[in-house]
């Protein structure tokens, strides 16, 4: 049995149906932040308080999701898994499951890496980016945009 698959698009082909779930490039993003998080600081931002913005990270690159608090924030935001975390590796392998939403991603495939910069891109054009993770695993450290001082 395949799981249905996920592309930057939105788009999900199960048994050949396509259903596009994603919302358009925005022109009003700010600039990008720098701003320093560690993981741990950064499962402060999961949703579970009304009051505190949703940040996902990619790549070590956190992005405000917020206004797309209803497919991001908890309970039943069907990407609610990567909220307040970097789930690098889950987005390279297009997985819902908890156990792949973490920020090593230094085992995928060529062509899960490639998915997983894809999301990257895609995230870039439509979430503001208000920082960058300090602390990530080594084996990815040296991708992290821009380096930690």
């Amino acid at each position: 049995m395949s799981r249905p698959t996920r592309a930057p698009g939105g788009q999900t082909d199960e048994a050949n149906s396509q259903t596009s779930v994603m919302s358009p490039p925005r022109n009003d993003l700010d600039p990008p932040k720098t701003d320093p998080f560690t993981l741990e600081e950064l499962r402060q931002y999961d949703g579970t308080e009304a009051d505190r913005p949703i940040y996902v990270s990619l790549k070590g690159t956190v992005f405000d999701v917020s206004h797309k608090r209803d497919v991001y924030g908890p309970p039943t935001g069907s990407y609610r898994i990567f909220a307040g975390k970097d789930a690098s590796k889950a987005f390279g392998l297009s997985s819902l499951k908890p156990e792949d939403a973490v920020p090593d991603w230094s085992d995928l495939e060529p062509k899960d890496k490639k998915t997983l910069d894809e999301w990257h891109a895609f995230f870039k054009k439509r979430y503001n980016v208000v920082g960058r993770i300090t602390d990530m695993p080594e084996p990815v450290k040296q991708y992290v945009w821009p380096q930690p001082e």
